[in-house]
């Protein structure tokens, strides 16, 4: 679901048989796609536009992975496609509660967002909570929007079961990812975007179409023992709360995974938890609940941008452990990603993956993407 943690390396430009499809390309790949199963354009471009900023900022699990998932929402009637937009149900002048109509989620995060956005520029802070959702991508596309406009963006999101509970057998809590981004001097910023589980599902749904086996630590099967087979997580199984075992401090993940649920399920009176629709079985409507929060740091003590920066640039200089070349702080590693996709000219894949993308074109008779290299 909605989550990311450090971006796969698995479209890397370190190997020789990827294959480069540039972002435009990938774009428009997208829209052909959702548009052919009766996506609004409006609704088929803001999907698409996230899509493709996730996988250029290297979160391969949240990008064109994802797409064939919206493509059965839409084709089941399990999203709403035309005819409807989200829609502010109350409203202070600080905090707003939205219902997405059952959209596409990225249609509602966009708006909603976009709505604290304003807030915080009025009042300093703008909370919304959302119900009635989907599927809403990576988070931090949204905390990014904020921070587009010199504030704080924070974004949250709950999903389908799939986190067991420490000391649990079967999984009760979404992947319930956090975003936080903050600006700092000359177009710096600190980006977080993680999962409180261990992984994002859709990592190990990455593994599993390449045919290889996921680290032991990253989920369990469904006597709640950890396993390394993808299927054994994806079917009956579930993922690790952050932190893995009970020794580990899994039970912080599983606590950072219900504090999501509570600003998004319970706040908005969504689905939550264990009444959110199983992941993959398209057999309802999803209802999930979402949260974004808008700050302006303006509102508060002044220099916040100075004293942001001084931090990560203290953190970047500090002597790297031994065998490390650098030390990174949230968002560096994206950076780096992208930096690599401008170089080559666009996003490299895996072969596997764009034969998906061909078959998935040949399926629903559209033109599939042009490949650079």
């Amino acid at each position: 679901m909605a989550d990311s943690t450090s971006p796969s390396k698995q479209g890397g430009s370190d190997n020789s048989d990827n294959i480069i499809i540039a972002r435009d390309e990938l774009h428009a790949f997208c829209v052909r796609c959702l548009e052919k199963v009766g996506a609004a354009p409006s609704h088929a471009c803001a999907l698409a536009d996230l899509l493709v900023a996730a996988d250029y900022r290297g979160h391969f699990s949240h990008g064109l992975n994802r797409l064939e998932f919206y493509i059965e929402d839409l084709l089941l009637s399990m999203v709403a496609s035309v005819g409807t937009e989200p829609q502010v149900v109350k409203e202070t002048a600080a905090t707003a509660l939205v219902d997405g109509h059952n959209l596409l989620g990225p249609v509602v995060g966009k708006f909603s967002m976009d709505l604290a956005i304003q807030k915080a520029k009025e009042s300093g802070i703008g909370w919304v909570s959302v119900r009635g959702s989907n599927h809403f991508g990576i988070a931090g596309w949204y905390s990014m929007r904020a921070l587009d406009q010199g504030l704080m963006g924070m974004a949250f999101t709950n999903t389908s079961p799939k986190l067991v509970p420490t000391r649990a057998q079967r999984q009760t809590l979404g992947t319930n990812p956090i975003s936080v981004a903050a600006p700092a001097n000359n177009g710096d910023s600190m980006v977080l975007d993680m999962a409180t589980t261990v992984v994002a599902l859709g990592k190990v749904e990455v593994k599993k179409t390449l045919r290889e086996d996921i680290p032991l630590g990253w989920g369990v099967d469904s006597d709640g023992k950890p396993t390394t087979d993808p299927d054994k997580v994806l079917v009956d199984g579930g993922l690790m709360p952050l932190g893995g075992l009970e020794e580990t401090s899994g039970y912080k993940g599983y606590g950072l995974g219900m504090m999501v649920e509570i600003f998004c399920g319970i706040l908005s009176g969504s689905a939550y938890g264990h009444r959110i629709r199983n992941w993959s079985l398209h057999d309802g409507c999803a209802d999930l609940g979402h949260c974004f929060v808008a700050i302006d740091p303006a509102a508060f003590a002044p220099g916040f941008t100075d004293r942001m920066s001084d931090l990560l640039d203290h953190c970047r200089n500090l002597e790297p452990a031994e065998g490390e070349t650098e030390v990174l702080v949230p968002g560096d590693t994206e950076r780096q990603h992208m930096a690599t996709c401008e170089r080559q000219g666009g996003i490299a894949y895996k072969p596997k993956q764009v034969e998906w993308a061909d078959n998935l074109a040949k399926k629903h008779g559209v033109k599939p993407p042009v490949r650079l290299a």
